[in-house]
């Protein structure tokens, strides 16, 4: 079952077309944690990926409060979405509620979706951060990323989005799992699956949207169809 799910994913990543039929794999429903999908593990390997990529996309890390205004103002950064199907953890700062734009389109596609499936919002706990922020977060808490080098926090740029674990059903992460991952595959994101501040982390590019194919909504080519979740 695992297997098959498995290569209907591959399919999907590189744009082949499937039929609702084949592709929901004739899988139950529920429950989804029994399909036994692994955690979506971070690496230094991703870490690296994701600074390489925001440097491709042009994208400078913010420096402080200063540069994050500018930013804002210029539109380069956009407020995150506030919705029935999504919301900010009431804990996180007004100046760091912001975004990239494919980051924000990201957000309220998987938002939605997931409302529709499990009739909950998701929350986020962390988005944009400043330099001056993350070297402030690595003097408090020894397993932040840094503020420098290859292997920066991707927070940095705008990119990167932490999406709470926390009061999610076994279901709801077997959920995730399987529309992150169709997602991971073909280069839009990269997640890396956080234990100890139990988020998913993800990183957003801006080819979500330069080809955006409409994983989350397109019956034919689904990231949930193609893990065989409907």
């Amino acid at each position: 079952m695992r297997a098959a799910a498995s290569h209907e994913t591959e399919r999907v990543a590189r744009g082949e077309d499937t039929d609702s039929e084949s592709a929901s794999l004739n899988l139950p429903e529920e429950p989804l944690a029994a399909m036994n999908l692994p955690p979506l593990r971070g690496t230094r390997e991703s870490l690296v990926r994701q600074n390489e990529r925001a440097e491709q996309d042009g994208l400078l890390r913010v420096k402080d409060n200063d540069d994050l205004v500018t930013l804002r103002r210029q539109g380069k950064l956009v407020a995150l979405p506030e919705l029935a199907s999504m919301h900010v953890d009431s804990r996180l700062p007004a100046n760091r509620r912001y975004c990239r734009t494919w980051t924000g389109r990201f957000l309220s596609d998987l938002a939605r979706v997931h409302y529709e499936r499990f009739h909950k919002p998701l929350q986020i706990n962390s988005a944009v951060r400043t330099v001056e922020y993350q070297r402030h977060l690595l003097r408090i808490n020894g397993n932040a990323a840094p503020a420098e080098g290859d292997v920066a926090s991707p927070h940095l740029t705008g990119e990167a989005v932490d999406i709470a674990k926390k009061g999610l059903t076994p279901s709801e992460v077997a959920w995730m799992r399987a529309y992150l991952l169709p997602l991971q595959t073909a280069g839009k994101i990269d997640v890396a699956e956080e234990f100890q501040q139990s988020c998913f982390h993800i990183s957003v590019y801006k080819s979500y949207v330069a080809s955006h194919t409409d994983f989350a909504s397109s019956p034919k080519s689904s990231a949930l169809l193609a893990s065989g979740v409907r």
